[in-house]
């Protein structure tokens, strides 16, 4: 039986220790019988740090939090190496979050170097097992009780894999040379001779990375969530050239239809009457622009979390709802979500007008979902098992 049945109930018994050792007594004991961090209870999640060295502050970041900078401060308990700091949140919240140690506290607008102030004092969460690598700065999970799986889709055991394969590809529409373009074949492609639905997806290196769309299709394969298909997930640049080659251009759906569709069709064995494109955050805006002008071609679209109002870009972002409503046609099958913490203005708001629009053009074919996330690959991975099984489901 645990000795504690509450944060609340440990900081009462450490109220009445008669001594900074007999509080630093209970804390190693608490740190000792609680392996896992936060401690969620209903809507209440309690985050720690414990630290021998002595810290000046000590806060959690969050996606949540509207100020500058968008830190919760932690309280040392007296006499001891224990930090903790509670929060309510949503039940179904799923949000990334950072520890920042010894932080100057200032405001971020006033930064001069964000990146090296991130890199110095912030990082993940050693209490919390449930984290992210990202590539470049990983982040620790917070799950709240009703919250979607957050998984390491990865190491599941019992799936039968499929199989990625890198190329490169030269783009003459767009300029480029020598991207990367890894090509997922489904579990039992080999010697199949089926023809099988193909879906492009934008962001390759995160689709590939951090999302993990090959592991999350193995098992959704497995368990007929998922039609097996071919995905081909085509790399992005920088993120300048990614604005530019993603908003509403037309060399870039040029490069998809007569440049990348052409080599997968050559390399394996397509369905060409099922294909579909989806994209996170801009690269949905991307897959949005090249189904709106070619829905015979492209007849499922995945979009999740797409900027689609106030912001960069707007004069072109805020075109995208009208288009969808005037569209003569759309794609069989759409998928579109958001995160409850995107910017209102630029997500939240236009995402709910897109929902409007759709819902009534499409009330068959398209499905709506709000996350309880932010605009972060955290809450994008969450949504993609559902997306993907929407917009090709299995027989």
């Amino acid at each position: 039986m645990p000795r504690w049945t509450s944060f609340d109930s440990f900081l009462t018994e450490a109220a009445r220790a008669r001594s900074d050792g007999a509080r630093q007594t209970l804390v190693d004991e608490l740190v000792d019988e609680r392996r896992e961090w936060p401690w969620v209870q209903g809507d209440k999640a309690t985050f720690i740090f414990n630290s021998l060295a002595a810290r000046k502050t000590v806060a959690i970041n969050l996606d949540t939090i509207k100020a500058d900078p968008p830190f919760a401060p932690m309280t040392q308990l007296e006499g001891t190496t224990l930090w903790h700091v509670t929060r309510n949140f949503a039940p179904d919240d799923l949000l990334d979050y950072l520890l920042v140690v010894d932080d100057p506290m200032t405001p971020l607008a006033q930064e001069t170097d964000v990146l090296g102030r991130v890199t110095k004092f912030w990082r993940v969460d050693p209490a919390n097992p449930l984290k992210m690598q990202t590539g470049q700065q990983d982040v620790s999970v917070l799950r709240m009780g009703e919250a979607r799986p957050f998984l390491d889709w990865n190491i599941l055991a019992a799936v039968p894999r499929g199989k990625v394969t890198e190329h490169t590809f030269d783009s003459l529409q767009l300029g480029i040379k020598n991207r990367k373009l890894w090509i997922y074949t489904p579990p039992g492609y080999e010697g199949s001779g089926l023809a099988y639905p193909l879906l492009i997806l934008q962001d390759g290196q995160w689709a590939n990375g951090p999302l993990q769309v090959p592991a999350i299709a193995d098992a959704l394969i497995k368990h007929k969530r998922l039609a097996p298909l071919v995905i081909a997930m085509v790399q992005s640049g920088d993120q300048q050239s990614r604005e530019k080659e993603y908003i509403s251009n037309d060399r870039h759906y040029s490069s998809l239809l007569l440049e990348v569709l052409p080599l997968v069709q050559t390399h394996y064995r397509i369905d060409s009457s099922n294909l579909g494109l989806g994209g996170v955050a801009i690269g949905a805006v991307a897959a949005a622009h090249a189904a709106l002008k070619n829905p015979a071609v492209f007849n499922a679209l995945l979009l999740i979390s797409p900027p689609l109002g106030k912001g960069p870009n707007e004069d072109l972002l805020s075109l995208y709802a009208n288009r969808f409503e005037v569209a003569p046609v759309l794609p069989r099958r759409i998928f579109q979500s958001v995160g409850r913490y995107e910017a209102k203005s630029r997500f939240l708001r236009p995402g709910f007008g897109l929902r409007d629009i759709l819902s009534a053009r499409l009330p068959e074919g398209y499905k709506f979902t709000e996350i309880g996330s932010g605009h972060g690959l955290v809450g994008f991975r969450s949504i993609l098992p559902e997306a993907l099984a929407w917009v090709f489901p299995a027989s």
